[in-house]
């Protein structure tokens, strides 16, 4: 499978080049207090709606359920629902005591679904109280089917919210304002971040920086001034929040801003200045007066490497099973368009250096390999790749079966041989991995994959740079969750056809 096409980038919106030395004039870009205030406020307004509708809606499919489940309750139905309907706004209050309309505690989605359930049983809690009060008395079974209800039904609203929120802020709405602090290469590289996703909801101000020189470190993002100019910066920008780069400014500058900061009531974030390690693998924890990050190390072997491989074993065989009638069909397209075997097989690079034999349903002419030195003046790709978007190598029906990925199929046999995993980096060429650094080696640790995080972030469209990344991110941050959220991932991706040449 090839990969989705990444969102355009979202230019900048125009900000202020102000030198430190020069005197500050009303600011270009940010909202009025009351605005600011207003944008802040509106996004947990329609939360708040969203689940109370939820939950509304929870109540009528508990009861339904309850009926159905045992018709001779009904008049404990009716109780179960006039119960659930009065405790709404404790709900409600509850969701809000576990911080679920604060996204700094439910970025990630493990985060949001745990706080989730505890609000809803808590709700449930609830509930049951509200019926005591009136002496009446709720049958555990219905109140075990209102927070089984409640809780799946919430899950799904917050997902559809959270995707609803994505697209508002790719398209420039509902942004957060945010000054950097530190422009060096770690500040820069967090900016461009924020610039190139837009979907995270952040617009960066500028920068400050005591040490930086007074030309612009990033394209579209000016230095504001030194930390010193910060105070009267955020004045110009109101509700805007602060990310210090840690490498960029040293600890006791660190110490006293982010104090000065709180105080003002502006949020501070700080790196870790640990690049591509999952959050999840990251604690916060004191040793004696000092807050570090423990870094959880990444376990590849022991259970884990055995239910990786039964699942590799397992969903390899169903796959083969499931999409052989696709293969014949494909199989005999290939014979009646073009001279040459079906199956085409290739030397790749495999887990700790070993070459296999990787096997496709053949795409290009039988002397593709061969015509490859003539186009390579035409490569559109950085880095040892090669992509060209109108390789004249492909066949009608190989256009065809690249687009839909039907062509890498017989992976699954590779999969079964124990060659390759399901999930995993792609199985690169040999005279690729020539070309790697000691760093992109590392990729080697396992075994290529059909499917993997390059292949669903946009494979045909990113850099080599990218690439790199996104493979060694796998790597060192393996899980068998991981691997369960890029198969998931990579279901929409073949079947919108995204990503793929």
């Amino acid at each position: 499978m090839r990969g989705t096409t990444p969102s355009p980038v979202r230019a900048p919106r125009p900000a202020p080049s102000v030198a430190p030395e020069a005197p500050r004039s009303a600011p270009a870009v940010g909202p009025d207090p009351a605005s600011a205030a207003r944008s802040a406020l509106r996004p947990k307004l329609i939360l708040i709606a969203a689940d109370a509708a939820a939950l509304a809606v929870s109540i009528v499919v508990a009861v339904a359920i309850f009926e159905r489940w045992d018709p001779t309750a009904a008049q404990s139905s009716e109780q179960l629902g006039w119960a659930a309907v009065v405790a709404l706004p404790v709900w409600i209050a509850l969701f809000a005591n576990q911080r679920l309309y604060n996204t700094r505690f439910i970025g990630r989605r493990i985060d949001e679904f745990r706080r989730i359930i505890n609000a809803t049983l808590l709700g449930t809690l609830a509930v049951s109280l509200v019926a005591n009060f009136a002496n009446v008395l709720l049958r555990r079974s219905s109140l075990v089917i209102l927070a089984v209800t409640a809780c799946l039904v919430v899950t799904l609203e917050r997902e559809i919210a959270r995707r609803v929120f994505l697209r508002l802020r790719s398209a420039g709405r509902m942004v957060r304002y945010v000054v950097i602090a530190g422009a060096n290469p770690e500040g820069r590289d967090i900016a461009a971040m924020l610039q190139t996703e837009p979907w995270l909801g952040y617009e960066v101000i500028g920068f400050v920086d005591d040490h930086a020189p007074s030309r612009e470190p990033v394209p579209g993002v000016p230095l504001l001034g030194g930390v010193a100019d910060l105070p009267g910066i955020l004045a110009e920008y109101p509700n805007a929040s602060v990310i210090v780069a840690a490498s960029g400014v040293e600890s006791a500058v660190t110490n006293r801003l982010a104090r000065d900061l709180l105080d003002q009531g502006v949020h501070v974030e700080l790196s870790s200045t640990l690049r591509d390690i999952s959050s999840q693998r990251l604690t916060v924890r004191p040793l004696g007066r000092f807050p570090v990050v423990y870094v959880e190390p990444v376990t590849r072997g022991g259970w884990r490497a055995v239910a990786k491989r039964t699942f590799d074993i397992v969903g390899a065989a169903f796959g083969l099973v499931l999409t052989s009638p696709i293969a014949v069909v494909a199989a005999v397209a290939i014979k009646l368009d073009s001279k040459g075997p079906v199956l085409f097989s290739q030397t790749r690079v495999g887990q700790d250096s070993a070459p296999f034999q990787v096997l496709k349903l053949r795409t290009m002419v039988v002397d593709a390999e061969a015509r490859l030195a003539e186009l390579l003046e035409h490569n559109e790709a950085d880095g040892p790749l090669f992509k060209m978007e109108h390789d004249p190598r492909i066949t009608r029906v190989g256009r065809i079966l690249r687009a839909t990925s039907i062509d890498e199929l017989p992976q699954l046999w590779n999969v079964l041989r124990g060659d390759m995993s399901l999930v995993g980096p792609r199985p690169a060429l040999p005279h690729e991995t020539e070309e790697w650094d000691a760093l992109l080696t590392q990729r080697l640790r396992v075994k290529p994959g059909i499917t993997g995080m390059w292949q669903v972030n946009g494979r045909s469209d990113t850099s080599f740079e990218d690439y790199t990344r996104l493979d060694l991110y796998y790597v060192d941050n393996w899980s068998l969750a991981t691997d369960l959220a890029i198969l998931a991932k990579t279901v929409p991706v073949v079947l919108l056809r995204q990503g793929a040449r």
